[in-house]
């Protein structure tokens, strides 16, 4: 491809809208172009690499036996309601009107549409399993996009469907996917680890995620350098103290004036945090039936810990968490500061498991300036849900070996769900099995976004110059540069590497010298060949890798093989990246 034809720019400045680095060289590279909020035009140079990516998935994932196929963008909204997700799902959700009326949803994802195609063509236990992919658009109307690609609204993803008769199969297509997505994501050149997740707006047994791990993910990862333990923060377990035991003590009022946090009511007492309460108060929003109930959520975890809200939601089944308002924490008999859930009403009380085995908790006596000392699970009030709520910190015990965990922060980059019969069930996704009973599909869904996948490897393949990318998801393998006055023998050499199929990017534009290289350095293709009047005078061309700063003068005659050479030395490097992970469940 000659750039004096190419359809793009560079820029020598980033827009300011820019935040992390991959936004900023893609754009200034002539990658990307920003239409609106979360949504981005894929220029040419950025088409290729994502093509190639695209490529690379599609490669692993026929490798493990799936199909290509491709579903649609626009789905009647009757599926969705079929399975619920229509009333469970907020504005995220992308819906409207067709010209007659009738509700339509933009693809989130496609479980209903898969679920769909298996009632309509799976009949025998004889055509399963299978494995069914596709590479298509999908719409989140998220109302946080942030960094560039990272984070849009607008995006195309891999989506593939596994399909079985047993919970067997699906483990072992699960694991599958597990080996051919850290396939995926080496063959592009990124380092990522696979962590338990939250399955969410998915639903299912299991979820993994693979994470980038960088400053500037948005999610907290729990991490155990000594056994290996992987969660994100959301899901992430620890090993709680055990608590002393004591005999409950009656309860006591007391005044702690000005005690409104757990740390001012410890000092005052003179107690640790360990003995108190604290409460949490949210307003949950809860699907019943084809409506959505608002509901006050009271949640109490002991006090030297944090609530956390993706816990608390899957406790109480919520589809969306907001904080109380002053007035509604008033409505239900409690105070705020000084807030327990000793004698409240109309509440959902949830509370963490730790608690009824911590006993005489110092606890609010809902009323303005008094505590309740001596306060015990059972005994004092009783909660409609006890399970894990805490939020797992750095330092915190792992909960499998018990040494310091840490924390980091990461980016989704794929992610795979054990849906199970979440949806065969809601969908009437039926087989008979060898005795001629009726049962239900088991499935799974596993995910990777190509344009975050893209700007993942940016984000991690740069330098004050520009980008660097792997020769696998590279633009194209050589950037060819010509000189003022060494046009002819360029246009030879350019001919003859297009004739041996390599992917050339030729810099045949009027411009200086230093225009060219920091262009060619910004766009960060792996191998650069310049042709000038001082290389033809040493009788050759120059050689330079993106990430090294010597060069060197290979003949002109051997300019080709000499490439030839390059391109399967960095193939080489990145294929060494490839390898057998062990399955962490």
């Amino acid at each position: 491809m000659r750039m004096s034809k190419m359809f793009f720019q560079t820029l020598r400045e980033a827009p300011s809208e820019a935040e992390v680095t991959s936004h900023q060289l893609l754009v200034r590279a002539g990658f990307i172009q920003q239409l609106g909020a979360g949504i981005f035009s894929v220029l040419p140079l950025a088409k290729r690499s994502i093509t190639k990516i695209e490529n690379i998935m599609r490669d692993e994932i026929n490798a493990i036996g799936g199909q290509e196929l491709t579903m649609p963008v626009v789905h009647p909204a009757d599926i969705w309601k079929e399975s619920g997700r229509w009333y469970q799902i907020g504005a995220e959700m992308g819906r409207f009107e067709d010209r007659v009326g009738r509700d339509m949803v933009l693809a989130m994802t496609h479980e209903e549409i898969v679920a769909d195609l298996v009632r309509k063509q799976i009949r025998s236990y004889k055509q399963l399993p299978q494995l069914v992919y596709h590479i298509q658009t999908k719409w989140r109307d998220d109302p946080r996009p942030r960094a560039g690609l990272i984070r849009v609204r607008e995006f195309t993803m891999k989506d593939s469907y596994s399909l079985d008769a047993d919970w067997e199969g699906l483990e072992k297509q699960y694991r599958a996917h597990y080996q051919a997505y850290f396939n995926i994501f080496n063959r592009c050149g990124l380092d990522t680890v696979a962590v338990k997740a939250d399955v969410g707006m998915m639903g299912g047994k299991l979820s993994h995620e693979f994470m980038y791990l960088t400053p500037i993910g948005e999610d907290t990862l729990i991490l155990c350098g000594n056994c290996g333990y992987t969660a994100n923060r959301q899901v992430a377990r620890f090993r709680k103290p055990a608590a002393v035991a004591e005999q409950a003590k009656p309860v006591e009022k007391v005044a702690t004036p000005n005690c409104k946090t757990i740390e001012e009511l410890a000092n005052f007492l003179g107690v640790p945090k360990s003995k108190t309460a604290k409460a949490v108060f949210m307003i949950a929003t809860i699907a019943e039936g084809d409506k959505d109930v608002d509901k006050f959520v009271f949640a109490i975890v002991r006090g030297d810990m944090d609530v956390n809200e993706t816990k608390l939601a899957n406790a109480v089944k919520a589809k969306d968490l907001r904080p109380a308002r002053e007035e509604e924490i008033r409505a239900v008999g409690a105070s705020p500061g000084y807030a327990s859930p000793v004698g409240i009403k109309n509440a959902l009380v949830v509370v963490d498991d730790l608690v009824p085995n911590s006993p005489n908790l110092v606890a609010g006596a809902n009323e303005e300036g008094f505590h309740l000392l001596n306060t015990n699970y059972a005994r004092d009030y009783r909660a409609e849900v006890v399970t894990d709520l805490a939020t797992a910190e750095e330092g915190a015990p792992c909960p499998d070996c018990g040494q310091p965990l840490r924390a980091s922060r990461g980016v989704e980059v794929g992610n795979i769900f054990q849906l199970g019969t979440r949806y065969s069930d809601s969908l009437g996704c039926k087989f008979l099995d060898k005795e001629g009973q009726t049962k239900p599909v088991i499935m799974g869904s596993y995910g990777i976004g190509s344009g975050r996948l893209l700007a993942c490897v940016a984000e991690e393949y740069h330098d004050e110059y520009g980008l660097k990318w792997p020769i696998t998801v590279a633009p194209y393998q050589v950037h060819l540069t010509v000189l003022s006055g060494a046009e002819q023998a360029a246009e030879q050499l350019y001919r003859q590497l297009q004739a041996e199929g390599i992917e050339v990017l030729y810099d045949d534009r009027d411009e200086s010298a230093g225009v060219k290289f920091n262009d060619a350095d910004l766009i960060g293709i792996p191998l650069r060949v310049t042709v000038s009047p001082r290389s033809l005078k040493e009788r050759g061309v120059e050689f330079k890798r993106r990430t090294e700063k010597d060069r060197t003068i290979a003949a002109l005659a051997e300019a080709v093989v000499r490439v030839k050479t390059e391109i399967a030395d960095l193939a080489r490097e990145v294929a060494r990246r490839v390898q057998t992970v062990p399955y962490k469940d």
